[in-house]
């Protein structure tokens, strides 16, 4: 396979931990297509962090499948990062790319590509794509530049209690006692989210005793949080993409795993700087109710956790 001058339209249009895990690959095809314009749709909200990636030439504002809008010529080659298929296959196609990269799937016969592997990491699903094609990936190239504006709250340890589904959701009230008891050694703790998290941030910060102005949930844009996270002392969360974002600002995080396990979303297993935790057991990630391994986990853990990498990596 050839480098030329050309597009590449890349379909990853999912959330922000998913376009942090697909970062070594999208590398990957930077480093093996230098000629190439690359394309990432993705949803439109990430575009700050697909900056500080730079590992595209530009955002296709795309949020899901059945809706990608390619304003261009037809590309050169169109890479699946998105899932298995059949759909995104078919987004794919319906630009006419000249090649497609992606696994296979049995409702498109003529195309070829690896089986998709179910038992790997997120980060290794996609770097075995392409070096199937022949393509080299770095599994550990999941770094991001610098913010270009400061943290608010350079030093503070960062509580995040929201994510994307309730099984993934740790109790407030388990993240309010961390909270508290990180906040009574004399560390400044701040809780973090979106604009939807914000009571459930609120609920935190008020039974851990934190100042009202801890709440920065609908208070930061994206690349603010980034840089809230680049800058902390500390990161506490669940399975979510501000976890994906410490790894790559190299910030020491807890993180608590459930119902999916760590060694498919988690941090690098061999990075020390990040406590993944996990009750064992595996269900819905997409639930509607905290998974009973997440709910497994015992607060007074993760706060020992967190004071063990505080004293290890004083900031």
């Amino acid at each position: 396979m050839t480098a030329a001058t050309d597009g590449m339209l890349v379909l990853r249009a999912l959330g922000l931990g998913d376009l942090l895990t697909g970062l070594p690959a999208l590398r990957a095809l930077r480093r093996a297509f230098p000629g190439h314009r690359i394309a990432l749709a993705a949803p439109g909200a990430l575009a700050p962090l697909v900056r500080l990636a730079g590992a595209a030439d530009e955002l296709v504002p795309t949020r899901g499948l059945g809706v990608l809008d390619w304003p261009h010529d037809p590309p050169a080659v169109a890479v699946n990062l998105h899932g298995k298929g059949p759909q995104s296959i078919a987004d794919l196609l319906a630009q006419d790319p000249a090649e497609v990269l992606t696994h296979r799937h049995p409702d498109f016969p003529g195309i070829s590509g690896p089986p998709w592997p179910d038992d790997v990491h997120e980060v290794e699903r996609w770097c075995l794509l392409l070096e199937w094609f022949g393509l080299p990936a770095d599994r550990h190239d999941l770094r991001l530049a610098p913010p270009p504006r400061p943290s608010p709250v350079a030093g503070a340890v960062v509580v995040h209690p929201g994510a994307a589904y309730p099984a993934r959701r740790w109790p407030a009230s388990q993240f309010a006692v961390v909270a508290h008891a990180l906040a009574a050694r004399g560390h400044h703790v701040v809780v973090t989210g979106n604009s939807n998290e914000r009571p459930i941030a609120a609920d935190v910060a008020h039974d851990a005793g934190l100042p009202s102005n801890a709440v920065l949930a609908g208070h930061t844009d994206l690349e603010q949080l980034a840089a809230v996270v680049a800058e902390a002392r500390l990161v506490v969360c669940g399975d979510t993409g501000v976890g994906h974002l410490a790894t790559a600002y190299d910030t020491p995080s807890v993180l608590l795993f459930g119902p999916t396990p760590p060694q498919h979303w988690g941090p690098p297993a061999d990075d020390d700087r990040h406590v993944p935790l996990w009750a064992g057991g595996v269900g819905d990630p997409f639930g509607d109710e905290p998974s009973h391994s997440l709910l497994r986990i015992d607060p007074v853990t993760v706060f020992q956790e967190a004071t063990a990498l505080l004293r290890r990596w004083p900031g």
